[in-house]
């Protein structure tokens, strides 16, 4: 089947199967397609996923409307950057970045982020492809058994294809979305990169009656802060992408409900199809563990988000609009967009943290009570970090932090004071050395 339609002799309209995988359906968007698919087919080899398939549906879909950057923008936000840098030297105690803040169009925003997404999606892209084979390995008549391996591999292909096309085009509307390299929440620039995205700047700023140059101040100390705090916490890069790609591995495909598609799959009529893999019912419920870590990981980005929000707030305090800028901000975070939906179904992960408020209180909180300097103490290793109780309760932190600075001695949870009472023990039962 797979051969006879991408030779042109099946019955099955290519722009309908683009149109259920969410990919574009117009002839140059279904040539590009088929052009993909039929590289996979020819070089099947190990059934690897062809990333190269997502960079450029990325890039095609974000040079859609693109705009350069003109030289006006570039001074303009050069600027803005000074000035957010100045101003968060008075509010934040961790290091200056080291690499200077660039200007994106949207073509390279997606070209310098891919690198990330496709280390995310892998997980899920793998396991999608797994299934894919095991089904059709499962399916085939005992006789075929020994056919099925290297038609297995080319599935793996096909599918992995697939579902790098879709990443492609997710991404790429992504970066008509985004106005900065940390906007999403998650690190997808280097752990001391900052960026901003001009074009979708000034889209962010249209409609809010606020000055032009408030909007791009705002948004330049909101990026800084978030490259800063990742350049002062070397772990927490490789710790968040280790969280999301462990909760990755987790998800796996539901082989009964894809059987179920395939055996009544009317060529003529996709949308089945499409609305499966748009509501996500081929991803059965998350387990135990993977409720755990997703909850881990939400309390992680919760902080991240909190923190840059407290920070910001008080960094931009000088300007008169700062408070309708965050009140949009806060608004374009709780609606999120398309593309953070799609990214959502593709790999299971919600990119907005529930916790938000609470974390940004329990910052407020811990400034208003130890300090600055000692907020930004607690990002130093990931045991000091603040947990999921702290954000039910931020007053016992604070009381442990104001007890901490005023040089008593720190009080023990159970799991420390019954270590302490077992070495205690311990060695009082040792008899001494001579």
């Amino acid at each position: 089947m797979l051969r006879d339609i991408l030779s042109g002799k099946s019955s099955i309209d290519p722009s309908q199967l683009a149109g259920a995988a969410g990919l574009p359906s117009d002839p140059a968007s279904i040539s590009a397609l088929m052009n993909q698919l039929q590289g996979a087919l020819r070089g099947s080899g190990d059934g690897s996923i062809n990333w190269d398939a997502a960079l450029s549906q990325g890039q095609e879909r974000a040079a859609q409307g693109q705009l350069d950057v003109t030289p006006a923008e570039r001074a303009a936000l050069d600027q803005a950057f000074h000035i957010a840098s100045l101003w968060l030297d008075e509010v934040i105690s961790v290091a200056e970045l080291t690499t200077p803040p660039r200007l994106m169009t949207r073509k390279e925003w997606v070209t310098a982020t891919m690198p990330l997404w496709t280390q995310l999606a892998e997980p899920v892209a793998t396991s999608i492809s797994d299934s894919l084979t095991r089904v059709l390995t499962d399916q085939a008549p005992e006789e075929l058994k020994g056919m099925m391996a290297g038609a297995g591999q080319v599935m793996r292909s096909i599918g992995g294809t697939l579902f790098a096309m879709q990443l492609g085009q997710v991404v790429g509307q992504l970066s008509s979305e985004v106005v900065s390299g940390g906007d999403v929440g998650i690190p997808l620039l280097s752990d001391q990169q900052a960026a901003l995205l001009p074009q979708n700047v000034a889209a962010f700023g249209e409609g809010l009656d606020v000055p032009a140059d408030q909007v791009q101040i705002y948004l330049a100390v909101r990026e800084i802060a978030h490259a800063r705090l990742f350049r002062h916490s070397r772990w927490l890069r490789l710790h968040l992408i280790s969280s999301i790609t462990d909760f990755a591995r987790g998800i796996h495909i539901d082989s009964s409900r894809l059987e179920q598609l395939a055996d009544g799959f009317d060529p003529a009529n996709p949308e089945e199809l499409r609305a499966a893999m748009v509501d996500g019912s081929l991803i059965p419920p998350k387990s135990e563990a993977q409720l755990a870590a997703l909850s881990r990981l939400e309390t992680m980005l919760a902080l991240i988000e909190g923190w840059v929000d407290v920070v910001t707030l008080e960094a931009t305090s000088r300007l008169p609009r700062a408070d309708a800028i965050a009140e949009t901000v806060k608004r374009r975070r709780a609606s999120g967009g398309p593309a953070e939906s799609a990214f959502a179904t593709l790999v299971g992960l919600e990119l907005r943290p529930r916790r938000l408020r609470e974390a940004a209180a329990l910052w407020q909180a811990v400034a208003d009570a130890v300090g600055n300097e000692k907020r930004d103490e607690l990002w130093a290793h990931p045991d000091l970090l603040p947990s999921s109780a702290d954000l039910d309760d931020p007053q016992a932190l604070v009381a442990r932090l104001t007890s901490s600075a005023a040089g008593a001695e720190p009080v023990l949870d159970e799991v420390d004071q019954a270590l302490e009472d077992l070495l205690r023990d311990d060695d009082t039962e040792r008899p001494h050395e001579v």
